[in-house]
């Protein structure tokens, strides 16, 4: 099993998809670093060599993902607490911060809805 940004790939899966499991890589991304490192999308995880794995890793170096960019995020919320910002009770509510519409939209958002027993009379 591979290893990279400490995430542990999952075998049986093609390379392109597997870079996907960590945090702030999508499919476009992952395009980019195969192309630019030179190894074909449609290769297992597993079927990979060392060398190619330290090629991959060589190249998402040049990115911020994984724990880099939590951190970052971490830290930003933390300075909107720190100065008592609106978008900071925002984020505290559980709504969303910037200036969307919440009466109809915003379920993924919001806290999970709970239904009202026995409001039909």
């Amino acid at each position: 099993m591979a290893r990279i940004a400490w995430v542990s790939l999952p075998n049986g899966k093609h390379v392109e998809i597997a870079l996907t499991y960590v945090y702030w890589v999508w499919r476009s991304m992952s395009n980019k670093v195969l192309d630019k490192v030179w190894i074909e999308k449609t290769l297992k995880i597993e079927t990979l060599s060392e060398d190619q794995l330290d090629k991959i890793r060589d190249e998402l170096k040049n990115h911020l993902i994984e724990w880099d960019l939590r951190r970052e995020v971490a830290q930003n919320i933390k300075r909107l607490q720190e100065v008592n910002s609106y978008r900071w009770f925002r984020h505290k509510k559980h709504l969303p911060v910037r200036w969307q519409r919440t009466k109809t939209n915003a379920r993924t958002r919001k806290w999970k809805a709970v239904s009202i027993a026995n409001k039909k009379k």
